[in-house]
Order: structure tokens, then C-alpha cells, then sequence
């Protein structure tokens, strides 16, 4: 297999030093099955007690992410893809929207009636088992729950986008949304809102990790861009790569990227 990316391992300690931020996926990097892993929960509260925030960018509901923005050592999390940012402040759960209520709204009857022409044009397709928990975009669950194939999750994609629709595939779910947002987009969103910086003119200083298809315009977007190792499981489909691949899978992955930060954070 040609290189297309170092292993984490090799990254020098002085490209870290300065690092100031830590960007994640959620699904089969932080968790199994749904379920944090051990070594990414220690990992996360490693980082959050050497003073580095990290915040969660994931295709999952603002539902689904409630209980752990508020229980995981997170400085936010921003679900749906860019279009929900839950977060602590003054000891209470904040939740803010990219859209406002109006367009919420609007967008709202869309979303049912792209829902209901997938599920009819593919009767295979079944919503996510999250989809309660969903404001601003609909989920067709292809590794979760149910089985989609490769071809009809592709079909999947592309009836959402005859709906005017984005339209991603993570590691579980096809995410189908109306606007202009996007995981890089509510990355930025929130590092202005909490921390007050503009994160392009920090790119190199935060760091990115990922396992997924849908992570591909962070990888791009990153200097430090970090694949967890079951990324490999998607090498016939990407077309960005991140810079970095840790040796562990998932949590096991994650933990190398909070060792390597909080190792080049104490030689500072």
C-alpha cells in the first residue's frame, strides 16, 4: 500500500509544543458500539486537566449528545454536523443553534419529506435508531443498527442531494441537512463563541482526529490531522487523507494523540 500518511508515532514533539486545541469525531474514535472507550474517557480527562480543551464535532443528534456534553470532560460538543453546540457555562447545559428558529422551522417539512422519499425509493433504508434526538437534519443508519450496501447507500446520498441537500457518510450513518454548515464551518463557530479565537489564523495549533469518510475536509483543512487506525477500513473510498495514522483503534487512538500533546505540553 502507497504511504499516504506517517504514523503518529513520527510526528516530532516541537510540532506539538504549541498546539492549544484538540478537535474530535465521536463515533469509533472516542467510542465502540456507542459506548466511550476507557482509554479515550482517561484520555479526555488527561487532556482537560493539562489545560488543553477538546471539543466533539459529530453527525450525531443534539438528543443523542446531551447527557455527554454534559458527563464527558468536553469543552463543547457540536452535533449535527456544524448545526447544534452544547457546551457548560456557569454550571448549566447551553445549547445554541447556527440556524434560527424561522429557518429551523422551515427547514423542518424538508427534512420529513427527503426522509419519506428515501425510505420509499429504497425500502431497504431504515432511519437512524436516533433520530428522535434530531433538529436540523435526518440519519439513515447503513452500519449501526441495519445494513445498507455500498451501492444503495451511494443511492441514499444521492437522493438526498436531489432534495438540495448536503449530504456525508460517517463510519454508521448517511447525514443528509439543508445550509451551508458543515463540521469545519461549526468548528469554527464554536472556537469563536467559547475560546474568542479565529481558528483559521490558528490552524496549526489544533490538532484534528478522525476515523470516517465525513472527516475528510478536516484532514484537508489540518496540518495536524490524525486518523485512528480503523480508518483503514474506508482506504478504497477516501480521497483525503489525514497527515498522521495512530497505531490503536478508536479510544486506543485517541489515548496516543493525548500522550504525544500532554508529553510535548510538559517540555514546553
Amino acid at each position: 500500500m502507497q504511504a499516504r500518511f506517517a504514523p503518529w508515532s513520527s510526528c516530532a514533539p516541537q510540532r506539538l509544543t504549541g498546539v492549544v486545541g484538540v478537535l474530535t469525531d465521536i463515533d469509533d474514535t472516542l467510542t465502540r458500539d456507542g459506548a466511550i472507550e476507557p482509554a479515550a474517557l482517561g484520555a479526555l480527562e488527561r487532556l482537560a486537566d493539562a489545560g488543553v480543551p477538546v471539543i466533539a464535532i459529530t453527525g450525531r443528534p443534539m438528543g443523542w449528545s446531551e447527557p455527554f456534553a454534559r458527563a464527558w470532560p468536553l469543552r463543547a460538543i457540536v452535533a449535527e454536523n456544524g448545526a447544534v453546540a452544547l457546551f457548560r457555562e456557569n454550571g448549566a447545559l447551553c445549547i445554541e443553534y447556527a440556524q434560527d428558529a424561522a429557518t429551523r422551522q422551515r427547514n423542518a417539512i424538508r427534512l420529513r419529506e427527503a426522509a419519506a422519499a428515501v425510505l420509499r425509493e429504497l425500502p431497504e433504508a431504515r432511519l437512524a435508531t436516533d433520530s428522535a434526538g434530531r433538529i436540523t437534519d435526518i440519519a439513515i443508519d447503513h452500519s449501526e443498527h441495519a445494513k445498507l450496501s455500498a451501492p444503495n447507500i451511494e443511492r441514499v446520498v444521492a437522493i438526498m442531494q436531489a432534495h438540495g441537500m448536503k449530504a456525508t457518510v460517517s463510519s454508521i450513518h448517511i447525514n443528509g441537512w439543508f445550509g451551508d454548515h458543515d463540521k469545519l464551518s461549526g468548528a469554527r463557530w464554536i472556537v469563536r463563541r467559547l475560546l474568542g479565537s479565529d481558528l483559521d489564523a490558528q490552524t496549526p495549533f489544533w490538532v484534528y482526529v478522525g476515523d470516517s469518510t465525513n472527516d475528510q475536509l478536516m484532514f484537508r483543512h489540518f496540518d495536524l490531522s490524525v486518523g485512528v487506525a480503523n480508518l483503514l477500513r474506508f482506504e478504497s473510498q477516501l480521497h483525503t487523507w489525514p497527515r498522521f495514522l495512530t497505531h490503536g483503534e478508536r479510544g486506543a487512538g485517541f489515548a496516543e494523540v493525548a500522550v504525544a500533546l500532554i508529553a510535548a505540553r510538559l517540555e514546553r
